[in-house]
């Protein structure tokens, strides 16, 4: 014997698959289910927060190295922005953007950096927030991946393996460049090497065609800077003297930039991590100089 059973017809869902939902950073077109963007892995999350609001986020790419500090540097800054409570505020949009926070001051509050940052762009951390300062009519809504170092040089030796780096790279307004301080000083000339090659592919995004330079802000980031001192007297004479080839890329090809000195940590030590070998440990995080590339950078926002 068949039992009959009544099943409601539900094509009506199809309806929400018919419109499809633009990724904000490729501008590919997913379902509005997706997770994350089926062109380029950026978080569709930002998509529809975007959509949610009259104000359009602007863009700002944190890059570097791996190892000059990224992830620690914009965990920090979060977390020293979210408690400001002057002429700032700043709010994070999204539960996903506290993840980044949440993650280094978890870290190094056991006394231990966070792990590196995987290169896989579906597990990155992205922060979106809001910015509202008290003589702007309107709030300022931003938008600050954590992009893995070697995900960022690869795309610019090889244009088109991140297609996430590169559309970002092409939508930033304005750029955070971090250069390890300790390693420069030590002769180590990867890391001017490196933030030569983003430059140079920065500036080739958005060149002037009259004047061959780049309108857009970048602001340089001599990290580690509690180990070298004298970063912080002369942020742009220690790169002159140690990061010539970089110096004068910035003033041939960018009309508006600017160096500056930060650490996290006070101080470090070395210790053995079984299966990890020598590895470096804060002994106590004092903050300096972190939100004052931030405030450079979108000061005449």
């Amino acid at each position: 014997m068949t039992i009959s059973v009544i099943q409601p017809l539900e094509s009506y869902r199809l309806i929400q698959y018919a419109t499809p939902i633009p990724c904000y950073i490729c501008d590919s077109d997913n379902t509005f289910d997706s997770e994350y963007c089926s062109h380029c892995q950026a978080p569709m999350a930002l998509a529809h927060q975007a959509n949610s609001q009259k104000i359009a986020p602007k863009m700002i790419a944190v890059i570097g190295p791996s190892g000059a500090g990224k992830t620690v540097y914009l965990g920090m800054l979060m977390d020293m922005l979210s408690r400001l409570t002057g002429n700032m505020q700043v709010y994070a949009r999204g539960a996903f953007s506290i993840t980044l926070q949440q993650t280094v001051v978890g870290a190094l509050s056991r006394g231990e950096f966070p792990h590196k940052t995987p290169n896989e762009p579906e597990r990155w951390n992205w922060v979106h927030c809001q910015i509202r300062r008290k003589n702007d009519k309107q709030p300022l809504e931003l938008i600050m991946p954590d992009m893995a170092g070697e995900a960022v040089i690869e795309e610019v030796d090889r244009p088109h393996t991140y297609r996430v780096v590169r559309k970002f790279l092409e939508k930033c307004e304005s750029a955070l460049v971090l250069i390890d301080a300790v390693r420069l000083r030590n002769g180590d000339r990867d890391q001017d090497f490196f933030a030569m090659k983003l430059l140079s592919s920065l500036s080739e995004l958005d060149a002037d065609a009259k004047r061959g330079r780049s309108k857009r802000r970048v602001a340089l980031l001599l990290t580690k800077a509690d180990q070298c001192e004298e970063c912080f007297d002369n942020p742009s004479e220690f790169a002159k003297k140690h990061a010539a080839g970089l110096w004068l890329q910035c003033q041939e090809r960018f009309s508006n930039y600017k160096f500056f000195a930060c650490s996290v940590a006070g101080s470090c030590a070395a210790c053995d991590a079984f299966a990890e070998g020598q590895i470096r440990v804060p002994l106590r995080i004092e903050p300096r100089g972190v939100t004052n590339p931030f405030e450079w950078l979108i000061g005449n926002n």
